[in-house]
């Protein structure tokens, strides 16, 4: 069956660095775009970014609160996508999930919730100040 499973999160500091994974099984990164979301405590879910199968249709996109700061990428055979995130802050804290695309490219709204079929348990990044 269709999974995701994000790790990786934990704690770090402001201005510091923190990979997390999002590793896919039941379907294969050649036929699915992947996007990352995050929720902070009493706010909504935001997209954050997100990466097709190829670059074709400008992707990735990524918000512009993390765009210079994070980067997203994928490694088809450890059937993994990463989010990189360099330069963190303290609004960077929360809930990061990601999820598969019904498609496999990104649309330029990529980052309603409704564009995605699964979606993984999530993991906690927490930035100290």
């Amino acid at each position: 069956q269709v999974q995701l499973v994000e790790s990786g999160g934990g704690l770090v500091q402001s201005g510091g660095s923190l990979r997390v994974s999002c590793e896919v099984s039941g379907f294969t990164l050649d036929d699915y775009g992947i996007g990352w979301f995050r929720q902070a405590p009493g706010k909504e879910r935001e997209g954050v970014s997100c990466i097709s199968i190829d670059s074709s249709d400008g992707s990735p996109y990524y918000a512009d609160s993390v765009k210079g700061r994070f980067t997203i990428s994928r490694d088809k055979a450890k059937r993994t996508v990463y989010l990189q995130m360099n330069s963190v802050k303290p609004e960077d804290t929360g809930v990061y999930y990601c999820a598969r695309d019904r498609g496999p490219y990104c649309s330029g709204s990529y980052d309603f919730a409704g564009w995605y079929d699964y979606w993984g348990t999530g993991t906690q990044v927490t930035v100290s100040s």
